[in-house]
């Protein structure tokens, strides 16, 4: 943990850089590295074909990003945290969102149940 998933609806794919974002993203949590281990942070995207936004009336877009974390991290690191990845979020569609109608959303989702890993990529940091 941390995992980082990123939905984006289809109509912004072409002027969205999801691969820039993702890097950017991984920047911040690495930079957080005291906080989230390295090994275990995992970004990904998923592009939404499939979707209606509002009433449907307009080319409307949205983009909505979960962290998910497990338990164990105090509330000032996950709120600083979760501050700086919304705030690069925000940054990176500055433009897109200044010329077309565009949802930004964020979540934090704190594991309270055990999870079952199996990584080895932390051996090597």
């Amino acid at each position: 943990m941390p995992h980082f998933i990123i939905e984006y609806t289809d109509n912004i794919k072409a002027e969205a850089d999801i691969t820039g974002l993702l890097e950017k993203l991984s920047d911040v949590l690495i930079s957080r590295s005291d906080i989230f281990p390295i090994g275990g942070i995992r970004l990904r995207a998923i592009e939404l074909e499939d979707y209606r936004v509002a009433d449907g009336a307009e080319d409307d877009a949205f983009v909505h990003a979960t962290l998910k974390i497990g338990t164990g991290r105090k509330e000032a690191d996950k709120k600083a945290a979760c501050d700086e990845l919304f705030e690069v979020i925000k940054e990176h569609f500055g433009d897109l969102f200044e010329k077309r109608y565009l949802a930004l959303s964020m979540e934090l989702v704190e594991f309270s149940n055990s999870t079952y890993k199996h990584n080895n990529i932390h051996t090597r940091f």
